[in-house]
């Protein structure tokens, strides 16, 4: 984790943008239209459940919920990327998860949200009250069921989170991270490695790797230079890696398995 990240940075006060209340045709436009909450709906389901959200559109750097506050809603992302985080009372920040579009946060088992929320980029959100939503899974079972399935796959998430800070070494955390954003991309399908030569886009920060692998800044670029020196890698910009030997990078994530 680094210590570069003060607590007062995440507390940043910026306005909500609330556009008007979406409607049937505007959740066709939407680019989780088929992969995020709303995909277990027919198309005549969406005009009831557009009824009661609301569309945001947020700047880079907005705070979208922060840890501790009341849990009062919960949010599916249309696109843009948001990192979640947990701070720390030295100031610095660990980094628990990304959520891009499809992806649903917000789901607090208690009455505070258990991790704070900030766009890495302009983003743009549905928002529901959790009050709302409850009368909402009673008209639509199959959005509950879809929660359910949300928070077993955030379960797995959090134990192989485990796995990567506790037992493996900075490359093996590296490569694990980089064949896991591949899958988060769709440039493969979950347990099958990206074609070589693949390119990822990663809208994070370097500062952002380190605080989501638990290492400095500098160990983090000082694994990608080696990994890039070995021919794992090529990193042709700050946001963009082309895995040129996804096999080799696959036997470096499971040496600590």
């Amino acid at each position: 984790m680094t210590s570069l990240n003060k607590i007062a940075d995440f507390r940043r006060p910026i306005a909500i943008n609330l556009a008007n209340r979406p409607t049937a045709a505007h959740c066709e436009d939407c680019g989780a239209r088929h992969t995020g909450l709303c995909e277990v709906l027919a198309d005549d389901e969406l005009a009831f459940l557009a009824r009661i959200a609301q569309r945001i559109a947020l700047p880079a750097g907005a705070l979208i919920m922060e840890e501790g506050e009341p849990a009062l809603h919960f949010y599916n992302v249309n696109a843009g990327f948001i990192r979640l985080f947990k701070a720390l009372p030295d100031g610095r920040r660990q980094i628990t998860g990304f959520a891009g579009p499809g992806h649903f946060i917000g789901l607090a088992a208690t009455a505070q949200n258990v991790v704070s929320a900030e766009a890495m980029e302009p983003v743009k959100l549905c928002r529901f009250s959790r009050v709302t939503m409850r009368d909402v899974f009673a008209e639509l079972p199959q959005l509950e069921r879809k929660l359910l399935d949300v928070a077993m796959h955030e379960l797995v998430l959090g134990q192989q989170q485990m796995l990567l800070l506790g037992r493996k070494t900075a490359l093996e955390r590296l490569a694990s991270f980089l064949l896991a954003w591949a899958e988060r991309q769709e440039i493969c399908a979950p347990g099958v490695l990206p074609r070589p030569h693949s390119v990822l886009a990663l809208p994070l920060s370097r500062t952002d790797l380190a605080d989501y692998l638990g290492l400095t800044i500098e160990t983090v670029s000082r694994s990608l230079s080696t990994l890039r020196r070995d021919g794992l890698i090529d990193i042709p910009n700050i946001h963009e890696i082309i895995l040129l030997r996804p096999q080799a990078l696959a036997g470096l994530a499971e040496a600590a398995v």
